[in-house]
Parts: C-alpha cells; sequence; structure tokens
C-alpha cells in the first residue's frame, strides 16, 4: 500500500448560513456539513486517489459522528487520538453574501494528539487556524522542525482568519517561520490584502521564496484563477467560467489537487519539488483551479472526485 500523505488541522462542523432572498443558495435555511480546513483537504485529496491520514481532534458527540462517518465513507485515515469522547466538536459558522461567498466566525479548540510522520510519508500538509491557535501551532512548529531533514515535501496554506488573529503583524511573522520549513506555500488574494496589505502578489512570492527551502507559492485570485511562481518561471492560469454556488471549502478543494498533482508527477517526497519545471507548474495549477471551480458549483465543502473532474474537464 502507498503511504498516505499527512494532513494536520482542524475538522469540524460548518453551519452554513444563507444570504437572505437568494434562492441559488437553498431553501433559505442554516445547514451543518462536515468541514475544517483539513477534513477539507483530507477528503479532497482522497477523492482524487490520494492515501490520506488526517490527524485532527474531534468529539463523539453528534457533530463528532456527522465528521467521522463522513471521513471514513471518503476513505480518509484518521491518526491514533484524533476521535476523542472528551472533546467538544469544533464548529464554523460561514455566512454568505449574495454571491456565495462565505464569511467565517468559529467556536473552536484545537489541541491535536501526538505528531508523528507515518513510515514512507511523501508529504506532510498543515495550514489555517491550525497553525495560529494555540496550543496545537506550538505542538505543529515543533513536528515542522523535527522533521525539516527528511524525505517529505512540506506544503502550507496559511488563510487568513482574523476573527482568530486579528493583528496581521505576528501572524505574519508566524507564517514566515512556517514557510521556511515548507516546499509550497499557497495564499488567497484575501490572505494576502491581510497579511501584507500594499504588495503585490509577485512580491509577497518573492519574500516567501527567499527562504532556502520553498521552492514554489501559489497564489488564488478567485473568479480570476491564480498565478504560480517557482524558481523556474511563473505562469498564470485562468478560471473557467462557472455559475457559483457558494464558495465553501473551494481554497480547499484547490489545495488538495496541488497536492494530487503533484504527486501524480513524482514530485513528492525526497525531491521536494526540486525537478518542478514551469509546464509541471501549469499543469498542477490549472488542474488544481479546475477542482476548485467544480466545488463552487456546488453547496459547501464538496470536493471533486478524480471521474468527476476528468468528465467536466478532461484528462
Amino acid at each position: 500500500m502507498t503511504a498516505p500523505v499527512l494532513v494536520i488541522g482542524e475538522a469540524l462542523v460548518d453551519i452554513v448560513v444563507p444570504a437572505a432572498r437568494a434562492p441559488r443558495n437553498g431553501n433559505g435555511k442554516s445547514t451543518a456539513t462536515p468541514g475544517g480546513f483539513a477534513a477539507n483537504v483530507a477528503v479532497g485529496l482522497a477523492r482524487l486517489g490520494v492515501p490520506t491520514e488526517l490527524v485532527a481532534r474531534f468529539g463523539t458527540d453528534p457533530y463528532g459522528d456527522q465528521l467521522g462517518a463522513h471521513l471514513f465513507g471518503n476513505g480518509v485515515q484518521l491518526a491514533p487520538g484524533s476521535v476523542d469522547p472528551s472533546f467538544r466538536t469544533s464548529t464554523a459558522t460561514a455566512t454568505l453574501d449574495p454571491a456565495g461567498v462565505a464569511s467565517y466566525q468559529f467556536d473552536i479548540t484545537w489541541d491535536p494528539p501526538a505528531l508523528s510522520r507515518p513510515r514512507g510519508c511523501p508529504a506532510i500538509h498543515t495550514g489555517s487556524i491550525a497553525t495560529m491557535l494555540e496550543p496545537g501551532a506550538g505542538a505543529i512548529r515543533e513536528f515542522l522542525q523535527s522533521v525539516a531533514d527528511q524525505p517529505v515535501t512540506v506544503t502550507l496554506d496559511p488563510n487568513a482568519r482574523p476573527t482568530i488573529t486579528p493583528d496581521p503583524v505576528p501572524a505574519w511573522a508566524a507564517i514566515r517561520k512556517l514557510a521556511a520549513w515548507s516546499d509550497l506555500v499557497k495564499l488567497s488574494d484575501e490572505d494576502c490584502r491581510f497579511f501584507r496589505p500594499g504588495a503585490s502578489p509577485d512580491e509577497i512570492a518573492a519574500e516567501l521564496l527567499s527562504a532556502e527551502r520553498t521552492q514554489c507559492v501559489v497564489i488564488t485570485l478567485g473568479g480570476d484563477g491564480a498565478i504560480g511562481i517557482s524558481r523556474d518561471g511563473r505562469v498564470e492560469v485562468p478560471a473557467p467560467a462557472i455559475e457559483v454556488v457558494d464558495t465553501v471549502g473551494a481554497g480547499d478543494s484547490l489545495m488538495s489537487a496541488l497536492i494530487a498533482g503533484l504527486n501524480a508527477r513524482g514530485l513528492l517526497g525526497a525531491t521536494r519539488l526540486s525537478g518542478l519545471t514551469a509546464d509541471d507548474l501549469r499543469e498542477v495549477v490549472d488542474y488544481a483551479v479546475k477542482a476548485a471551480a467544480i466545488t463552487c458549483t456546488r453547496h459547501g465543502a464538496d470536493p471533486p472526485t478524480a471521474a468527476e473532474h476528468t468528465a467536466k474537464w478532461g484528462s
């Protein structure tokens, strides 16, 4: 069996509140669906055919049971200690605007079980609240330092969460430290505006690529697609034209597809993206943007399977 990609971070339930008088957002009632940055990425990877192990922490309350059924049903392996009866499962309230764009409020505790890299694990992914909220953030920092010399690719998706880290200056400083242990960093244009107001995406990418280890930065631009900047070049990938239902989980779907695309090209593991060419980068970012587009056409964090991606966009 192929060793799994390790995903570390929050698994929670999204309580999605539709915009008033916006019929395309459903029946006007709030819905509770499994989500959370790490859970979404893990499910997205599994649906794209990449074996995945998730390190999270949630309870055995009704929300936790819902999460567990969702993860197991999608083939995600849970690391020991991820399900804890003493924990109350965290929630995120996602309020949609008329365009289907979500803003979030969190009720979350983040204290992960012991972190270890599975034998042969080719990649570790983390980010979002998990890298900012103590005590779990400190555990992740120590873990990434501990695997710095191991043959594993590290990917990071920080995600701006002003309700968790309202001051962007220390938040960006923390991200820079994590990015220095990461081979790929993904940000959204919203992240860039929050963490580094006034800086262009290319300037931010240059900052991150100044670290010796970091090989690639991907910055998403919403409906305008994404850019990828590596040591071998810069690519711009447009987003396909779609009718947006909502954007919940779109960035996580994109992140899953980035990792899956790199995995399909044999670029994860000991090489740490050192063989990534501009052509590879364009293909991987295009694949990822199209995965996110599919998610935006559906309610909630519902990433595509590999078969759905192929059926919609071709190979």
